[in-house]
């Protein structure tokens, strides 16, 4: 192992320990006990605090730091974390309080010249895009807490049915396809809920705490388990609907390719999705063809019908 990738390695270490001792260090990274200290003393030169405890049961601490100490890159670990902060930049709000493109600037500057032009050509022919919504979402970093510290609040929330309170309890937020979604039991149907977080109107935090006893990840893995779901759906679909289909993340993993252009959808849904999903098969129109559930096959119906005398009046 090189000294350069010794010293990030101990750096790591020492931040994830915070207390220690330098025979501590000497039996993790298999050096002497002089060696240990010597390079304990180069990472406090280039910047990590490291404070002496002397006497007996003494060592070495962490000290408490704002400022993280640097980290050493290699030119992939660059890339990745350049694109990662990229792919932030279409969202519209954060739950940080950070520059992105301040950010993503500074570790742009600190690379080697021939480091940044390969960054820059690799910039204009890949991006991680995601369609950038004009909708403000300014509770973002208060619902995190309130997920964090299992808390019960109260939000006004936007919904078909117009505005309304609501009392929830976040396990958490995800983004996807430009916006914020919140998960989050909802006190009074006794059941979790997801909410559009640009759809809150207003947040209070209330004195109470309720624990939903469940993991954002856990969630979404058994959200997206169609064993979760009750309701068939079975669906024809012709090339175009095939192309349309596999574009949708939360159909492609369910499409049936029979040949090029022809293919099917056999799963089942949430009950509650049947309104939304009626819509998105409504607008592929003939690409389309959906055979169950009955009650989704009447709302397109309703809504071609519905388009058709419009037109007609």
């Amino acid at each position: 192992m090189s000294k350069t990738k010794l010293l990030f390695d101990l750096i790591v270490y020492v931040n994830a320990k915070r207390k220690f001792t330098a025979q501590d260090i000497a039996y993790e990274f298999n050096v002497s006990l002089r060696t240990a200290h010597r390079y304990l003393s180069e990472i406090g030169e280039i910047g990590v605090p490291l404070y002496t405890e002397p006497g007996r049961n003494g060592g070495y601490r962490v000290l408490d730091n704002r400022v993280l100490p640097p980290i050493l890159f290699n030119e992939s670990e660059a890339f990745s974390i350049f694109f990662a902060f990229e792919s932030l930049k279409y969202y519209h709000s954060l739950p940080f309080d950070v520059d992105i493109k301040y950010v993503s600037d500074k570790l742009y500057s600190s690379l080697p010249a021939d480091t940044r032009k390969k960054m820059t050509q690799l910039s204009s022919v890949l991006t991680f895009w995601n369609i950038k919504r004009g909708a403000d979402s300014p509770y973002l970093k208060k619902i995190i807490e309130a997920a964090i510290n299992k808390q019960i609040v109260g939000i006004q929330y936007y919904s078909k049915t117009g505005i309304a309170p609501r009392k929830i309890s976040p396990i958490g937020m995800y983004a996807y396809n430009g916006f914020w979604y919140v998960p989050a039991f909802d006190m009074e149907h006794c059941a979790i809920r997801v909410f559009r977080a640009d759809r809150i109107q207003s947040f209070r935090r209330l004195n109470k705490h309720y624990d939903p006893n469940i993991t954002l990840h856990d969630w979404l893995t058994s959200h997206l388990n169609e064993k979760t779901f009750s309701t068939p759906l079975y669906v024809e679909l012709t090339g175009e609907g095939l192309r349309q289909c596999k574009s949708q993340s939360w159909l492609e993993p369910y499409i049936e390719i029979i040949n090029e252009d022809e293919g099917y959808i056999d799963t089942k849904i949430d009950r509650n999705e049947i309104e939304y999903v009626s819509h998105y098969f409504y607008q592929l129109g003939t690409a389309a063809k959906v055979v169950k559930p009955v009650e989704m096959v009447n709302r397109i119906c309703t809504l071609a019908d519905e388009v058709l005398q419009h037109y007609k009046t």
